[in-house]
């Protein structure tokens, strides 16, 4: 729901970092692997309860994310960076629940597999809407320079990381926080059944 205003907002800053990297010699998937790896070190650190570093660390991940797409665009867009750049991204937010699962078992597995159960029905939607569309030859009016067809919702990236966010901040709510994300999830995944019902009905 956030994300279209996130981007605009985000933009100027993104593309000018991106350019930087492109004198510096990077490639947008290379900056896509070191995202994801700061990103299990995000979630490595939460495991063991050092927060504030997962934070951090976690910050920074999303921040090459944002950057990764912003390179693509000054050079060539590629069907292997897309599918390099979704797949990580599913598995990054993953490892962040878990991680918080691992930190406290007794107190956090359940919130955590609720709402990784979430996260399945949120990224199967997205992925199932998103193959179809291609092969209707649809594209997304909102997301125009994704990769693949972006079908938004109420839950989406930039919702996940502000409940990521509060988690490390303050991680004594984390139940709280995982049922009341999960619930929102919830929520997407019925919009995006809806928008699949209508769109691919005949």
């Amino acid at each position: 729901m956030l994300d279209r205003a996130a981007i605009a907002l985000l933009r100027p800053v993104l593309e000018r970092g991106a350019r930087g990297l492109l004198r510096l010699g990077f490639s947008a998937n290379a900056v896509t692997g070191i995202g994801f790896l700061i990103g299990v070190g995000a979630a490595m650190a939460i495991a063991q309860r050092r927060y504030g570093l997962g934070l951090a660390l976690l910050l920074a991940s999303r921040l090459c994310d944002g950057l990764d797409g912003a390179l693509a665009r000054l050079t060539r867009p590629t069907d292997r960076g897309a599918f390099l750049d979704i797949v990580l991204d599913f598995l990054f937010y993953a490892s962040i629940p878990l991680a918080f699962a691992i930190s406290s078992p007794a107190e956090r597995a359940l919130p955590a597999a609720v709402l990784l159960a979430a996260f399945v029905g949120t990224g199967s939607s997205f992925l199932a809407y998103a193959a179809l569309a291609e092969r209707r030859g649809l594209r997304s009016d909102s997301y125009p320079r994704k990769g693949i067809f972006y079908l938004g919702g109420l839950t989406e990236a930039t919702e996940t990381l502000i409940c990521f966010v509060l988690m490390c901040v303050l991680p004594s709510f984390f139940a709280l926080w995982a049922y009341g994300f999960a619930a929102l999830c919830t929520v997407t995944i019925m919009m995006r059944l809806w928008a699949g019902w209508r769109a691919f009905g005949s």
